[in-house]
């Protein structure tokens, strides 16, 4: 059976997260039932990373198992007929190794959270950003971040159903910057590592609000980090900010393909 790798952008707010759930609209489900369109059969697919309800991605990666040869642009443009009106996209499609999988052959994965600063309500951009009404001290904020890089007990950022086996990750790459968007200004904050705790991201940003806010110190970051406690975190942030922005592997299996 062939095997194919399918980059996905969507938009979570309609989705009850990424995995597939009895009687409850996902992302994984209308994928699945796009490719039953094409093959009349049971399918599953494994994602790159499960997002959470709400939660948006503009480069999750997925793989499939098709019976027929298909050539990817054709399988491409057929799923994209076919998951309409879901907010779902394929945006790209490749041939891949049978043993090549989406989420095991990882080496990382980016995500990007966007902050809205503005008091009225946000139109344009409803459901794709958490809005806070007051501004934000990025220098504060590049401070608390930077006692979570590298390597670390990460308990207290992680939610008390986390299922990984381990608490201990390694942070490569937090950076917030300033942005001009739509609907006023932004922060984002742009995150990158092999592997995230469930929640991690969400309880970064939630505890790094509060610094940027002035209602904690920089070095209660560490303090935080330090007690690897789940009480000792700030406010875990809602989840519309967030965006699952890219995966990364050995060789990008869509690295030849222009659409």
């Amino acid at each position: 059976m062939p095997r194919y790798a399918l980059k996905v952008e969507y938009n979570g707010a309609p989705f009850a997260g990424w995995q597939r759930q009895n009687d409850l609209p996902t992302v994984q489900g209308a994928i699945e039932a796009a490719l039953a369109k094409l093959e009349p059969r049971d399918h599953t697919i494994a994602a790159a990373g499960r997002t959470d309800a709400g939660v948006h991605a503009t480069a999750q990666v997925a793989h499939c198992d098709m019976i027929k040869d298909w050539n990817p642009f054709r399988l491409n443009e057929a799923l994209n007929y076919h998951l309409k009106p879901d907010p779902v996209a394929i945006t790209a499609c490749a041939l891949v190794e049978d043993d090549w999988h989406a989420r095991f052959s990882a080496m990382e994965r980016r995500y990007l959270f966007r902050v809205l600063m503005r008091r009225a309500p946000a139109v344009h951009d409803r459901g794709q950003v958490w809005q806070v009404p007051h501004p934000l001290d990025v220098d504060a904020m590049r401070k608390g971040a930077a006692y979570l890089l590298g390597k670390h007990d990460f308990t207290t950022f992680r939610s008390s159903i986390c299922q990984a086996a381990s608490p201990v990750k390694t942070l490569d790459v937090l950076d917030i910057s300033e942005a001009s968007g739509v609907s006023g200004p932004e922060i984002h904050f742009h995150l990158r590592a092999r592997s995230f705790l469930h929640n991690q991201v969400r309880s970064f940003v939630g505890t790094l609000e509060r610094v940027g806010s002035g209602a904690w110190a920089p070095e209660d970051v560490k303090t935080a980090l330090e007690a690897c406690e789940r009480s000792a975190c700030g406010p875990v942030c809602p989840p519309q900010g967030l965006y699952l922005a890219g995966v990364e592997y050995p060789d990008d299996p869509f690295g030849k393909i222009a659409l």
